[in-house]
């Protein structure tokens, strides 16, 4: 795609979310949106995407860091629940709860009794919150190995992205198969009804960027839609299932 089809394309996207912000701000709606993924799948660029016009006063990006030593004697949830939206606001996780199912189940930061007790937990703590009012969406961010490993290398080599580096940037390559395993226990226990995992193909930054706009325009409702812009692509947007990960629809 090249880049001036895909800032008219983000253009008239980013008008459908400022019109869509109007309706959730207008009405006291709660709107929340999980980006995960690997290690340079690309979700702060599709972050920025999304926020970029909207408005700062009512938008929130929740990028956590390591806990804290109090972090680590609450319940594991809680240290979440602060940022979640309040009437009239939208807030994005880059990086969310999901942590306990990926990093730290990988890399040895929490317990396996942690880890379970965490499995078991999320979903109802999901449906608590989609019960109370708030629309959540969890995108998983989909990409091959060899696209990590050319992105990884992206942020040694260009002093612009140099702050993206991490001591899990360094070892994510030597953990492939290990985060695909966690990767699929996560789909496998924690996609239920209300709130599914919709997966994004993203060797394609700029396709994954517009189809996941345009899936959470589908998705919402709200006042002067273009319904003909807000069709994602299914094959770059699609709702997790088991088969995906025997035909490779999704990275092994």
């Amino acid at each position: 795609m090249k880049s001036k089809e895909y800032k008219s394309a983000l253009k008239k996207l980013q008008i459908e979310l400022v019109k869509l912000q109007r309706d959730v701000i207008a009405n006291g709606r709660k709107l929340l949106l999980i980006i995960e993924g690997r290690d340079g799948a690309g979700k702060d660029g599709a972050i920025k995407a999304i926020t970029q016009h909207m408005s700062p006063r009512e938008t929130r990006t929740v990028a956590l860091g390591a806990p804290s030593d109090r972090d680590q004697t609450l319940w594991y949830f809680q240290r979440f629940v602060p940022y979640l939206p309040a009437a009239g606001e939208t807030v994005l996780f880059n990086r969310s709860w999901y942590n306990r199912a990926g990093v730290e189940r990988v890399m040895g930061f929490c317990t396996d009794d942690q880890y379970e007790r965490f499995m078991k937990q999320v979903c109802e703590f999901e449906e608590m919150l989609i019960e109370s009012g708030i629309q959540l969406f969890k995108f998983y961010l989909d990409i091959s190995r060899e696209e990590q490993e050319e992105r990884l290398q992206d942020r040694v080599e260009n002093p612009l992205k140099n702050w993206k580096l991490s001591p899990i940037d360094a070892v994510a390559a030597q953990h492939w198969n290990d985060y695909s395993n966690a990767r699929n226990a996560m789909f496998l226990r924690t996609d239920h009804p209300l709130g599914p995992w919709l997966v994004v193909k993203a060797n394609n930054k700029r396709r994954a960027r517009l189809n996941l706009i345009r899936y959470v325009l589908q998705r919402v409702e709200y006042q002067g839609k273009n319904g003909q812009i807000a069709v994602p692509d299914t094959a770059i947007v699609f709702g997790y299932d088991e088969d995906h990960l025997v035909s490779g629809d999704i990275e092994p």
